[in-house]
């Protein structure tokens, strides 16, 4: 069975194969060079010769070659999976346990308190996994994306994840495209992928990175480019000479915070670097496929030459120049070069000493990233410098952390105070217990993750988290303070000064990786008994929504009225809510707890309209459901950026939403909503946001007759007795409306 879900070199000649069929096709249609994002999109189309390929408009019907799960979406993606009755997933799947281990004491501790805290959750996953014939991967094997590059990933392969960092493997010149659960378990079952067809950004990168300059500030540099809005229902195709000069995990890296963009993926043309990681890893094989297929995967040369011709934008970064950059606080898009930052702190008032640095994540922890930092560590030691606050490290997977503890790296982090903590997201995705801070206690803390949200890694309002480089991290933690340039500024120790020098370090072992040999699952195919107790506090079998009445939703309440940033962290946050992504009952508790009220200015509560009373809007929900009322959510620009997690659309619907209205959607959410039989609607007008008022009556109307493209009438009833009509809009397309008119995606699946 393992064959199956292994990235084989023959299973990668198959996609070749059927990548050149299918572009053949589309090239006779098109008849224009093609991007290297086009090639790989539309060498996966499930009918290159009929379905429309509109820029921007169409929808795609797609054939993933994997998919990929962490153990806190992958519980409700095989809840659901398990619901459509088949024996096997149908193309090549991995669950990861990542995401449920606690960052603490370190590893060995947290690994431990893990295991038994969440071994139902682990056991359901493993015999689920072993069951339908899904590769699984034990706790603390490593993080989902790194573990996917040095064993699964491959050049012009397309895959979906139940992950919002999934484009991780852009590095490895893969399409890798964060979902939520119920895309996953569409395609386990067997059924193509839809999503619009992205238009395109064309990265143009020149010159080479010198100095403290690295692959992170490239993205970095971006987000303050493109904002976190830039890049939804887009792909971001790097190229030019620069891509080149940066190795395939610092590729890896830059794809990994495209998620950071909002965009549906990035990638990198295939090239020598990224042969030397799968020749590093193992896979030298895989590497000479892809080497006599080299015209799949890269752009044609015209649309290199001519960008301006084939992408819907153009931007240009000269490497030779690039500052090391940091981002924040509470947005990733916060960007400026290290230079500029001593003056901003000083204007904008940001805590200087530094409270905690951490290093490591999906998005920095391969060998090149800890060899920087240890360099730059080692420079420090010889003045007598270490580390005096907190310096938490985590590597990305066991074949990292055993190839590094081999080759000294982890020696010199260890002695210059760090607490290795579990291979796994940890602090990244909020999994973080700190004690040496109390939440609403003003903080600095340096990280080089991917997110930096408010509360995100600590649930610490206050804390200001700002992201960088791991050396960059590494420096400024040892400086302790956020206003050091180790560009510029001297480090003071014991035994002198110093001005540290730029890193350097190889981006490969000499000596080659040692690999996991303890962290993989084979399933045991039909055999196998799916764990799931029925009392479990922490896992729920799924019940179908129920179908849509053919009748309008008529005098809905308004639940909330969201303002400003509203991810899926604060519709759906994680924390202590992690322990329930397989409940969708006991995690619907938590639904808009760190939404801004427009109403009123407070946090995750909202007023019952029909007792007067204020409470969590999960409890007003409940009450508005169980008195047979429905309830809407209307929210701002951008409503549900962030993870991809679906329970931030499968709570609403739980709890009675019928719709979500909002100025704009990311793309994820929206697509998470329309899965789950949530009317998805943007106002025609943004300025109507402010027309809805907190007592009002809501009326959508004329739903029998809805279209593609055809807008939805809402009708508002104010409590003054006035009244008025505006206008929405919508994206669905006929399939989806489908799922709308069934109840949900996999009611249609299920033909209930």
């Amino acid at each position: 069975m393992a064959s199956k879900i292994e990235t084989s070199p023959e299973m990668v000649q198959n996609v070749y194969k059927k990548t050149a069929e299918r572009l053949a096709v589309v090239r006779n249609r098109l008849n224009r060079p093609l991007t290297l994002a086009e090639k790989i999109l539309f060498g996966h189309l499930d009918d290159p010769q009929n379905q429309e390929l509109v820029r921007g408009e169409s929808f795609l019907l797609l054939r993933p070659d994997r998919v990929a799960m962490q153990d806190a979406t992958a519980q409700m993606a095989l809840l659901q999976f398990m619901l459509a009755g088949k024996d096997e997933a149908a193309v090549p799947s991995t669950v990861h346990c990542d995401h449920l281990i606690q960052a603490y004491k370190g590893k060995d501790v947290d690994m431990t308190v893990s295991n038994t805290a969440n071994k139902e959750v682990f056991d359901f996953l493993a015999t689920t996994s072993s069951r339908y014939n899904i590769g699984f991967w034990k706790p603390g094997a490593g993080i989902i994306h790194q573990v996917i590059l040095e064993n699964y990933a491959f050049p012009g392969g397309l895959m979906i994840g139940t992950d919002s960092h999934t484009p991780n493997a852009g590095g490895l010149g893969m399409c890798a495209v964060g979902v939520g659960g119920s895309d996953a378990s569409d395609v386990m079952v067997g059924l193509p992928w839809e999503v619009k067809n992205p238009k395109l950004i064309g990265v143009h990168l020149k010159g080479k990175l010198t100095g403290w300059a690295s692959a992170k500030d490239v993205i970095l540099k971006l987000c303050g480019m493109l904002t976190v809005k830039g890049g939804t229902d887009k792909i971001v195709e790097y190229f030019g000479e620069g891509t080149t000069s940066i190795s395939c995990t610092g590729k890896a890296t830059i794809t990994n915070m495209g998620a950071e963009l909002g965009a549906t993926c990035s990638v990198f043309p295939y090239d020598d670097r990224m042969a030397a990681y799968l020749k590093s890893t193992g896979r030298d094989e895989l590497s000479k496929v892809a080497d006599g297929h080299k015209e799949l995967l890269s752009a044609d040369a015209d649309v290199v030459a001519n960008p301006g011709k084939y992408f819907d934008e153009v931007y240009e970064i000269d490497l030779s120049v690039l500052e090391p950059h940091l981002v924040g606080p509470h947005s990733p898009d916060i960007a400026r070069p290290i230079s500029a930052l001593k003056k901003e702190a000083a204007e904008k008032g940001y805590t200087i000493k530094i409270s905690s640095a951490l290093i490591g994540s999906c998005t920095n922890s391969s060998y090149e990233d800890i060899g920087r930092a240890a360099f730059v560590a080692k420079q420090a030691m010889d003045i007598g410098v270490k580390m005096n606050q907190p310096f938490l490290v985590s590597p990305g997977s066991t074949q990292i952390q055993k190839t590094i503890e081999r080759d000294g790296q982890m020696t010199t982090f260890n002695e210059v105070g760090a607490t290795v903590l579990a291979n796994a997201c940890g602090p990244c995705i909020g999994q973080w217990k700190r004690d040496d801070i109390k939440t609403g206690e003003k903080n600095t803390i340096v990280t080089s993750f991917n997110r930096n949200f408010r509360a995100r890694n600590d649930a610490n309002p206050e804390t200001l988290a700002f992201i960088g480089s791991p050396e960059i991290v590494m420096a400024l933690g040892l400086a302790g303070r956020l206003d050091f340039n180790p560009a510029t500024d001297e480090l003071e120790g014991p035994k002198g000064k110093v001005k540290l020098q730029a890193p350097v370090a190889p981006e490969l072992p000499a000596k080659g990786f040692i690999p996991d040999t303890e962290g993989y699952q084979k399933p045991a195919g039909a055999q196998a008994q799916v764990a799931v107790s029925p009392t479990s506090e922490r896992l729920q079998l799924l019940s179908p929504f129920t179908k849509w009445d053919g009748k309008d939703f008529v005098d809905n309440l308004v639940l909330a009225k969201a303002k400003g940033k509203c991810t899926t962290d604060h519709i759906s946050p994680g924390g202590k809510w992690l322990n329930y992504r397989g409940h969708l009952d006991n995690i619907s508790n938590n639904m808009l707890l760190g939404a801004d009220n427009a109403f009123t200015g407070e946090i995750g509560k909202g007023k019952n309209l029909l007792t007067g009373e204020t409470a969590e809007f999960a409890q007003v929900a409940r009450a508005y459901q169980k008195a047979n009322k429905g309830w809407v959510i209307i929210g701002d620009e951008n409503y549900g950026e962030g993870s991809s997690r679906e329970h931030a659309a499968m709570s609403p619907r739980f709890l009675g939403a019928t719709a979500v209205v909002t100025k704009s959607f990311a793309r994820i959410h929206e697509t998470n909503l329309k899965k789950q039989g949530v009317l998805a609607l943007t106002f025609v007008n943004p300025k109507d946001y402010d027309k809805i008022q907190e007592e009002d009556h809501v009326s959508l109307v004329d739903l029998k007759d809805l279209a593609p493209g055809k807008p939805v009438k809402m009708n508002i009833k104010h409590k003054d007795g006035s009244s008025e009509s505006i206008e929405l809009k919508h994206t669905y397309n006929a399939e989806q409306l489908k799922w709308f008119r069934a109840g949900s995606a996999l009611n249609l699946i299920r033909g209930f």
